[in-house]
């Protein structure tokens, strides 16, 4: 590994007990790196014979942010089922192409960090991917062709009004008189509107979903795909909602098998270990057969685990860049920012944007992500979408005739809420019924906009 200066001290939390302790270290530099590159990869060349500097060769250098994408890419295999994925996406896009639709390319859920190569243990987003899945619903009823690119398992358009419910799916069915399957008579009217939804989107080659799981599987994911639209033009709109990870270890420094906890295995793996143990002093025989029988499950062994895990992460690549200036450079491209602090999220948002030049930044706070947003763009005053309170939900039988109606009792201030203020509970009106009309408002103005341009 390349020696760090002082100034790229690695940040470390730590939480440990009498009995073991799990450290994180995270390759952070104190100080802002000249260039984006210095900063992705603690795991470098031993030797600057690898460095071609401008003296040495008349090839151009290449541009920072091209650079580390080719790093990664190169470092990283992809998965397995890319290939599959990005001819299914093809057809998809050029079908819609073909009729002049928009479509959305929509992330959704979290994505994870393996910390071996067969992975047992891996490092996980706060996700469930409502906001991706609602979304989804949303811009389906608005005429927009939909790519789902979900993490696996998490919550799919349609399905999620009963995959997350509280209930068991079961509890929603019974047997009838003739042993058939049948909804109960009071949650027909809502299924059948959903299942009528979930068909037409199917029937109409509109809703294309593909899963993801890692963080490199997503960033794969999200190039090929993105590429794809490129032909769209401004027509194409991806809409970022996944929780995308920051942090990651290179495979160059991942374990092949299962990190293990104790010493137990250290005989079979290692021979040489194993010749220590046999001529070790009694003592030290019980400690390590006590060692063998320790149990994750024990919160007070007899003896205190012996092994430490220190994970050392480097930060995921910043991709968005690259999205903006290559992979689709004409499509409107909106990215989240997730906060649990409300006096720094606007200044987030408005630093995203101006970093990466893209059209609009969605910021929500954790504790009231369901009850408000606000849109930073660049060139327009912040602006607040907010769930009015007291309103019936929007639901998904499009029954509901004053979604997005306005409450003159709701706040009209430029902050975020205070969540003692909120009612207990979800609100009864999903908040994406307001941010999709947003969104294609904006995304239309980008349309337009284009269209004069190349006027």
């Amino acid at each position: 590994m390349a020696p760090r200066s002082p100034t790229d001290r690695p940040a470390h939390l730590t939480l440990s007990d009498s009995s073991s302790s799990l450290s994180l270290s995270f390759n952070l530099s104190t100080s802002r790196p000249l260039s984006p590159v210095s900063s992705i990869f603690s795991v470098a060349s031993d030797s600057q014979d690898s460095m071609v500097t401008d003296q040495q060769s008349d090839v151009p250098p290449m541009d920072p942010v091209t650079a580390a994408e080719d790093q990664y890419f190169s470092a990283n295999d992809p998965p397995k089922g890319l290939d599959r994925h990005i001819s299914l996406a093809r057809s998809f896009i050029d079908f819609h192409a073909a009729a002049s639709r928009r479509v959305v390319l929509i992330t959704s859920g979290g994505t994870t960090v393996p910390l071996e190569k067969q992975t047992v243990r891996f490092i996980d987003n706060f996700s469930a991917g409502t906001r991706g899945a609602t979304s989804a619903e949303y811009f389906l009823e608005a005429g927009y062709a939909v790519i789902f690119l979900h993490r696996q398992f998490s919550l799919q358009p349609y399905s999620r009004h009963y995959s997350h419910a509280t209930d068991c799916f079961l509890d929603f069915l019974h047997e009838g008189s003739d042993g058939n399957v049948v909804a109960n008579p009071e949650y027909q009217d809502k299924m059948l509107g959903v299942l009528r939804k979930y068909n037409a989107a199917k029937k109409g080659n509109m809703l294309l979903m593909l899963p993801f799981v890692t963080i490199t599987d997503y960033l794969w994911e999200l190039r090929g795909i993105a590429q794809l639209l490129r032909p769209l033009g401004p027509n194409a709109l991806l809409y970022l909602a996944a929780a995308v990870s920051d942090f990651f270890v290179p495979p160059e420094r991942m374990a092949e098998h299962k990190i293990q906890s104790t010493d137990a295995a250290d005989s079979v793996m290692d021979a040489g270990a194993s010749a220590a143990k046999v001529g070790a002093a009694p003592a030290e025989q019980d400690e390590a057969e006590d060692e063998e029988t320790f149990d994750n499950f024990d919160s007070s062994p007899a003896v205190p685990r012996s092994k430490r895990l220190i994970v050392d992460l480097d930060p995921v690549p910043k991709f968005l860049k690259n999205l903006v200036d290559g992979w689709a450079p004409e499509g409107m491209i909106v990215s989240f920012k997730l906060e649990t602090d409300p006096t720094i999220l606007v200044h987030k948002a408005k630093y995203s944007l101006e970093r990466y030049q893209h059209h609009l930044v969605i910021g929500n706070l954790l504790s009231t992500r369901k009850w408000e947003v606000v849109f930073v763009a660049p060139g327009s005053p912040d602006r607040w979408i907010r769930v009015p309170m007291g309103r019936r939900k929007g639901t998904i039988s499009g029954l509901e005739q004053l979604v997005g109606a306005a409450d003159k009792n709701w706040t009209a201030e430029d902050q975020p809420m205070d969540p003692a203020q909120l009612p207990e509970g979800d609100p009864e009106m999903e908040i994406e019924s307001l941010i999709i009309p947003a969104v294609e408002e904006l995304h239309s103005k980008h349309v337009q906009g284009s269209a004069k341009a190349s006027a």
